[in-house]
């Protein structure tokens, strides 16, 4: 289709067309186009003016003609807007668009050939974004289409997870929700204390004692209605699948701990998503972004002391969770405003595709007023270097799927050699040296105390025994993957001499991730699985598994094949 510029357009074809209708002609086409939205406010008459190259009076007559047409409507002392279009004035849009006819060049100008038109006919628009003013009575989010980069459609759809919902976490979360981000993700395993609310703007006296996650989650909804959210209190370092993250935007770090960075940092590297990384501490705070394969991520920034100290963590295997974090780190309301609004914006770049400083740390000292950005070192060996491979998303699910059929779809997949890596030791018993008595435990580290190392009969340090892979052999091996500590919608790692496999279990997408936590009467659509699972090229699924879905229950049966019993995963 070629398009003829107004000015184009010859004096005897305007005596026939006057200019006033092309004008019209020309509007109408943009609103049809979505240049100009329903609710939004038209340019200033001045600015038409200009644009189209007319006079006032002329401008005049066509808006007065899709005022006619009911195309838009005069709010006096403010200015023209679009309508709301329905069947009517669609239909009368659409005709009045069709009246731009080709013409000839005006005098003076150059004719160039073209192919006459076989439908209707609009104008054409700048291909930069055009400047569209809001109807601000109506429209929330209204300024934020005056920003030249601003894409509210990116911003509405994209999925993003704040992992800590304290000074900082509210901060953020305050951000995301007026900037309209659409399906915001809270995560948090502390309750609310009085001390919080000097800090925290989405807590109330009332709220002591509740959890962080949920009351920040039902805040944020009542701050923007158009919002999604969904909340988790759990750890992030043990309680969320790698689903999640794997169908995160961005992920941002409100953390006061290197543990629990550390654990967002291997996932988010592990299935290649950036995070945008938050600390502060009384006029001191820092705000950097780690993207996969672009410069340094956290483990690299760790100094020898800093590792030393993760080491002395984690040698003590059963050590509480509760007595890793030997203090609360001192902040201001004020420190948390800023950094956390360079966390936010960062990551708005990012839902945006525009460049980041990946690998790099903004400083700021309040006391001073001073900035600086550090460039970190990136380093070779990195352990947090791993990016996961093809995933297989598999329509089984933690809570009901035995470690025993999870092995012999590893099996099968991969060969009787191949084992499943669980992320965090499994603590499979507890035997007093003194007594020699033994305790059966089968829990994961995380859900051990130190307290409960200690045998109760005579009080001493029990030994441990804990592994962290699977064979298929162990005698537990009834048990659920839940029971040793595998979360929902988590993304399993096996491997033989060769090769890696990466199972998700995606039988657990629709509960665990969702985005409708605080809806009222609007049922939201729900996160459905993909309509492909991938297997691998030497794995036959019709002649491996044969699968069927039911309504909300999935269901996985594997037919016997001669001496593998058969399996059924409700």
């Amino acid at each position: 289709m070629t398009f003829i510029p107004l000015e184009r357009l010859i004096v005897d074809e305007i005596t026939r067309k006057p200019l006033s209708e092309l004008v019209t002609a020309k509007l109408a086409g943009m609103i049809l186009d979505g240049v100009y939205k329903s609710g939004y406010q038209l340019p200033s008459e001045r600015d038409l003016v200009k644009q189209f190259g007319v006079s006032r009076s002329t401008l005049r007559e066509a808006l007065k003609a899709l005022e006619e047409i009911k195309l838009i409507e005069v709010q006096h002392g403010i200015g023209w807007f679009v309508s709301e279009l329905d069947e009517n004035n669609l239909a009368l849009a659409h005709q009045v668009a069709e009246k731009i006819t080709t013409s000839t060049p005006m005098k003076g100008e150059k004719a160039e050939e073209y192919e006459a038109p076989s439908g209707p006919r609009r104008l054409p628009v700048a291909p930069e974004k055009p400047l569209v003013i809001p109807n601000l009575k109506k429209d929330r989010l209204g300024t934020f289409s005056l920003i030249s980069w601003w894409e509210r459609e990116k911003v509405a759809a994209a999925n993003v997870m704040v992992v800590g919902a304290g000074a900082l976490g509210n901060e953020v979360i305050k951000d995301l929700v007026l900037m309209g981000v659409g399906n915001i993700y809270i995560v948090d395993f502390d309750t609310i204390e009085m001390a919080n609310l000097s800090r925290s703007i989405l807590f109330r006296e009332s709220d002591s004692g509740r959890e962080k996650a949920e009351v920040a989650a039902a805040r944020a909804k009542e701050i923007n209605p158009n919002v999604h959210v969904q909340y988790l209190n759990g750890d992030v370092t043990t309680d969320i699948g790698l689903g999640v993250f794997r169908r995160m935007d961005v992920i941002i770090g409100c953390l006061d701990n290197r543990e629990a960075r550390l654990a967002v940092n291997r996932f988010a590297y592990w299935i290649n998503k950036p995070w945008v990384d938050g600390a502060i501490q009384e006029f001191l705070g820092l705000a950097r972004v780690f993207v996969p394969g672009e410069g340094a991520c956290f483990e690299c920034t760790l100094t020898d002391q800093a590792r030393r100290d993760l080491s002395i963590r984690y040698s003590c295997p059963l050590l509480a969770r509760e007595n890793i974090l030997l203090g609360k780190v001192p902040t201001t309301p004020t420190i948390a405003s800023i950094i956390g609004a360079i966390q936010s914006q960062e990551a708005m770049k990012i839902i945006h595709s525009k460049p980041v400083a990946a690998g790099m740390v903004i400083h700021f000292n309040g006391m001073t007023n001073e900035v600086h950005v550090t460039k970190y070192t990136p380093v070779e060996d990195c352990e947090s270097h791993w990016t996961y491979g093809e995933i297989t998303e598999l329509p089984i699910r933690a809570e009901t799927t035995t470690i025993d059929e999870m092995m012999q779809i590893i099996h099968r997949d991969m060969g009787p050699e191949a084992v499943l890596e669980l992320d965090q030791e499994l603590i499979l018993s507890l035997k007093c040296p003194n007594c020699h008595t033994e305790e059966k435990i089968l829990q994961p580290i995380s859900k051990v105390g130190f307290n409960q190392a200690h045998c109760p009969s005579c009080g001493l340090l029990r030994e441990t025994e804990m592994t962290h892979i699977i064979s298929g052999d162990e005698p537990f091996s009834s048990r659920t993957l839940a029971s040793i500590g595998i979360p929902a919608l988590h993304i399993l790692r096996a491997y033989n001499e060769d090769q890696y496999y990466f199972y998700e279990l995606s039988g657990d997408l629709e509960n665990a991730l969702h985005f409708s936590h605080f809806e009222k009467q609007i049922e939201q659509p729900r996160i459905k699985l993909r309509d492909r699972i991938k297997i691998k090229e030497k794995v036959h699924l019709k002649d491996r598994l044969k699968i069927k879905l039911h309504e909300s229950a999935i269901k996985l049966n594997i037919q016997q094949q001669e001496e593998v019993p058969k399996i059924h995963v409700d």
